[in-house]
């Protein structure tokens, strides 16, 4: 099926009836595909081209509009407004209508300030114009649907083998090949600011040796080293006291040590089912870190392998930073993500909660990188990251529907069939690819549809409790207060924020607030699919969280719409540049522009340490279980008696999990636990033995005084308050 290029405007063909001729049967289907070949083949033929792909042009020409000469009074009143209204959100003492009012009044003035062209927005890179050749290698294809066949088969017991990982990751690189292409090295993007003038050199003589490099070089290697230095310091907030911040593990610690070590005893999961069901990815990757760094299957093992998670994050926000703004874009994208509160929080926790902003990042880098420069290559990896998501966390689900967002939003502002041809196909190279990657995961999800979904639909359904109220009202609400999370309340969940707070430091809140209301102006005026996909990008992410209709109280979580934090911290980002740019080239100016961002950036830093390794550290202190401490008990009967056979943990309710001491001391796999009916039993074990319960227990304390008459009782003082607990010993 050809489309006739020749027809009058108002008989044009539109997107829908493309997409309804192309989807109305497979013969269609098929018949488009074909025709789509010929017609490429034909044209390589009559213009004796032996490339697989066309020259890409530049349709757009990245330039850096002029500024006002002046100084940039509106910009700096309105960022002053914006903080100042944050400033009155933050608790514990709250003025939301003065907030409210002094936000209106920010925006006017940055509104007034863009229109005096004294606060313009970053110039997006260059898009390119290129032709999708729709070739494929039939042969590697084909080998790659045989192969993941194969697997597909053997992965039918829910578990990895040599065999069928390794058919499953040649059928992955089978198809990889008979999909990538050729493709010519494109320009790097410059902003243009002014006529370029020959190079000048700089020459250093030390020692007798010469160094001469140009202007441009030595510009390259001090930002490089400017790049590595905020990355440090990203560094540095995402490892610093990570023994102690968090310093206790609760009941889901315990499921993933288990599941950890299952995996050595020859139980290598394709998905992990207890407690509502897990994806494998943190799994693996924990059993790898503790044997690279010799944690063992402890605590410490999960943290370090989520905080490893959380910084290989840290390159693709950079690159993204560059794909929707510039470099100082991105460097500012990479410090304000590097030292945010809510990424270093999710990211210590140990469980798997940063793999959600991990594979959401380079999945929208390289569609975003992939449409703008029309690279195919491109596309596979986004399949490639968008499948390994998919084995990672659960609200990841809802980044295959933000995949088809993103690309119903680049077919609203396509301005050519052909564009729109080349788009359905590169959605199509997205879908089979991260298909072929998910696929273990999709014969476990075909034969246990219920394990696979069931905490989704616990949380969506009355599968588990009934619904507080109309399924429609309570989305309305959480989206209304899912949206308010970032600059105004994060929920009330301990285990992973400082509650009821917003999710982001005053300064990073303020701008992005600026930004999006920005973003929005720029779109009307340009009508840019970047900027309205960043504006889309946050409310679809949000969703896992939002959509808790059965539990609305786990709305909103930093856990759940954690790839949320990508776009909305790289519109703060952009807004910072936006406000350092309207300080113009002229240099006292722009030492007052960086002055004022320098000492932005230095608050935030001071904010952002303070909610994590203060406020973060002792509420969740407070709120956790020192289980660490009856592990120290544990670990000195054992020193004294060299056995732990005849030490127990009567088990309350709402009290430790006795699995946790075990993790302390390197027993993953034993449970204290000795219920209270069960302690007659303890009378056919020889002494010495140690008993410990909870202080408010005095059922237990009875039972013991009545069995073991000699045995000691004494109280262990807690470090923290009201969480003491009582030893029982029966000596030899």
């Amino acid at each position: 099926m050809e489309q006739d290029t020749n027809l009058p405007p108002e008989q044009e063909p539109t997107v829908l009836d493309l997409f309804k001729s192309v989807t109305k049967d497979w013969t269609s289907f098929f018949n488009f595909i074909r025709s789509s070949w010929d017609a490429r083949r034909r044209e390589e033929f009559n213009q004796t081209l032996v490339q697989e792909t066309a020259h890409p042009v530049a349709v757009e020409q990245v330039v850096e509009l002029s500024r006002a000469s002046t100084f940039p009074w509106r910009a700096m009143f309105a960022l002053v407004l914006a903080l100042s209204g944050q400033f009155l959100v933050e608790p514990p003492n709250r003025l939301g209508m003065v907030a409210f009012a002094l936000y209106l009044a920010a925006f006017g003035l940055a509104l007034w300030s863009f229109r005096a062209d004294e606060w313009r927005l970053p110039a997006l890179p260059a898009f390119w114009q290129s032709i999708d050749p729709f070739t494929l290698k039939i042969i590697p294809l084909l080998l790659a649907v045989a192969l993941a066949a194969v697997a597909f088969v053997d992965f039918g017991n829910g578990l990895f083998s040599w065999l069928n990982l390794f058919v499953w990751l040649l059928s992955l690189l089978m198809l990889g090949y008979s999909l990538w292409i050729k493709t010519t090295k494109l320009p790097k993007d410059e902003v243009i600011v002014e006529p370029v003038a020959e190079p000048s050199q700089r020459i250093w003589q030390w020692n007798g040796v010469t160094i001469a490099m140009t202007e441009e070089t030595l510009k390259k290697i001090l930002w490089g080293v400017l790049v590595v230095a905020v990355f440090g310091v990203a560094v540095f907030f995402r490892l610093h006291q990570l023994d102690v911040v968090p310093n206790e593990p609760f009941s889901d610690h315990a499921e993933k040590i288990v599941d950890v070590y299952e995996i050595t005893q020859d139980q290598p999961r394709i998905f992990f089912e207890r407690n509502t069901g897990r994806e494998a990815i943190q799994m693996y990757w924990t059993l790898l870190v503790l044997n690279i760094f010799g944690t063992g299957f402890s605590y410490l093992s999960l943290k370090l392998g989520t905080v490893l998670l959380g910084i290989l994050t840290l390159p693709y926000v950079y690159w993204l930073g560059r794909e929707y703004g510039n470099a100082r874009v991105a460097l500012f994208a990479l410090f304000l993500f590097g030292i945010a509160y809510w990424p270093n929080v999710i990211s210590r926790i140990g469980l798997r909660f940063p793999l959600y902003p991990l594979f959401l990042a380079p999945t929208l880098y390289y569609l975003t990188r992939g449409l703008r420069m029309q690279n195919r290559n491109d596309f596979i990896l986004a399949g490639i990251f968008l499948g390994l998501g998919l084995h990672g966390y659960s609200p990841f689900r809802m980044v295959p529907i933000f995949v088809v967002v993103l690309f119903f939003i680049y077919f609203l502002h396509s301005r050519t069939n052909e564009d729109r041809r080349q788009t359905v196909w590169w959605l199509l190279i997205v879908v089979i690819v991260s298909l072929f990657v998910f696929l273990p995961l999709l014969r476990y999800w075909m034969e246990n549809p219920t394990h696979f979904g069931y905490r989704a639909l616990t949380r969506l359904s009355d599968m588990e409790t009934a619904l507080p109220g109309p399924a429609w009202q309570i989305f309305l609400s959480n989206l209304y207060k899912g949206l308010l999370m970032f600059n105004w309340d994060d929920g009330d969940i301990w285990v992973h924020s400082v509650t009821h707070r917003p999710a982001l430091d005053l300064v990073t809140a303020s701008l992005f607030a600026l930004g999006v209301f920005l973003l929005v102006v720029r779109y009307i005026r340009r009508r840019d699919w970047r900027d309205m996909l960043l504006l889309v990008s946050i409310p679809v992410l949000i969703m896992p969280s939002v959509l808790s209709l059965a539990f609305p109280g786990e709305n909103p979580s930093l856990n759940r719409t954690g790839a949320a934090a990508v776009p909305v911290i790289l519109i703060g980002a952009v807004a910072l540049d936006w406000f350092v740019s309207a300080f113009g080239s002229e240099r006292k100016r722009q030492f007052i522009g960086y002055g004022v961002t320098l000492a932005l950036l230095a608050s935030s830093a001071y904010f952002n340490y303070n909610l994590v390794f203060d406020q973060f550290r002792e509420s969740y202190t407070r709120s956790t279980w020192n289980t660490s401490e009856l592990a120290k008990v544990l670990g000195d009967f054992r020193d004294k008696h060299g056995q732990l056979d005849t030490a127990w943990i009567v088990p309350f309710p709402h009290w430790v999990d006795t699995r946790l001491p075990g993790v302390w001391l390197g027993i993953p796999n034993r449970d204290f636990a000795m219920w209270r009916d069960q302690l007659p039993g303890t009378l056919d074990y020889p002494a010495p033995k140690l008993f410990m319960f909870w202080n408010l227990d005095a059922e237990t304390e009875n039972v013991l005084r009545e069995l073991y008459p000699q045995g000691k009782l004494s109280r262990y003082t807690s470090a923290v308050e009201g969480k003491d607990f009582f030893i029982f010993t029966v000596e030899p």
